[in-house]
């Protein structure tokens, strides 16, 4: 009972809701896991984490979405969980669930690629190394809105504050601290995700909405495993109803539309006899016709 009654409140939890219990139950998967199997985290690890080497990531090309959901540890996932939940009712405020969770996800893969570009084009970054955690995606959330909306006010503890206080402190924290930070590779990822949130801001108040693509991917991928078969018989079952009432509906209006056309013709040749003869010169037939006429009218 408690699981149907868990299962229930995340079908109806928000976008955001359903990405923080995600990212919580990944967590205790790929902790709890290898303590049961007596097996080293890394080991399960290796195959989701976002690789620097090239080869490596043409083996697994999915890590470019899963590294975002793998965490080093329980501050590195309540940090992000919990900004990920704070700023995610300013967008939803503003946005639908689609979109919230295409600025995430897109937000994620371009802190990805700016990883990896970074260690392989720049010769600061060398070396091979990996990076996990959802960072870049809850950056692109926070700098996204605080772009969008950036005098919107927010209180933190005690201070009165505005979004893009947040996101500007979030921006320069990584940027002053790259250079001598040991996390380099993550911060880059970070910065990824906050450029692609500003972006995607800017070009969607000038009306250019830079993630539609992605929005139809999604759509296409979730046609993928839902009954549309099914759905289509019976939508063509309706329709087929719905026409045959509408025929039938036409039908009987022009019916009536003919009915309607005989006995004004008929009201219309007694008015004239009325008028040349006088009431008196119709037959009773007549009379009950007109007077039923008018009744009717």
């Amino acid at each position: 009972m408690a699981a149907n009654s868990f299962l229930n409140q995340y079908k109806t939890a928000n976008i955001a809701i359903k990405l923080i219990v995600i990212n919580v139950v990944v967590f205790l998967i790929f902790n709890i896991l290898p303590w049961l199997v007596q097996v080293d985290n890394g080991v399960l690890t290796k195959y989701f984490v976002l690789p620097t080497d090239l080869l490596r990531l043409v083996q697994q090309p999915w890590s470019v979405i899963t590294y975002a959901f793998l965490h080093s540890g329980f501050l590195h996932i309540l940090f992000n969980m919990l900004f990920l939940y704070v700023f995610s009712k300013f967008i939803l405020n503003l946005f639908t669930e689609k979109r919230f969770l295409t600025i995430y996800l897109l937000g994620g893969i371009f802190g990805g690629l700016a990883f990896i570009l970074a260690y392989n084009l720049l010769p600061a970054f060398d070396g091979s190394t990996s990076l996990l955690g959802a960072s870049a995606a809850v950056n692109a959330i926070i700098v996204f809105i605080a772009t969008y909306s950036p005098n919107t006010p927010i209180r933190l503890f005690v201070f009165n504050l505005k979004l893009w206080h947040i996101a500007a402190f979030v921006v320069l924290r990584d940027l002053l601290t790259l250079n001598s930070s040991d996390n380099a590779g993550g911060l880059i990822a970070h910065l990824g995700g906050a450029a692609f949130g500003y972006i995607y801001a800017m070009q969607l108040a000038k009306g250019n909405d830079i993630g539609l693509w992605f929005e139809k991917l999604m759509d296409t991928v979730t046609s993928w495993f839902s009954s549309k078969p099914k759905d289509k018989k019976a939508r063509m079952r309706t329709v087929h109803r719905t026409t045959k009432k509408k025929t039938t509906k036409s039908t009987k209006t022009k019916q009536s539309s003919v009915t309607k056309s005989d006995q004004q013709q008929q009201i219309d040749a007694i008015l004239d006899k009325i008028s040349k003869s006088g009431y008196d010169s119709l037959s009773k037939a007549e009379k009950d016709f007109l007077f039923k006429a008018g009744k009717d009218n």
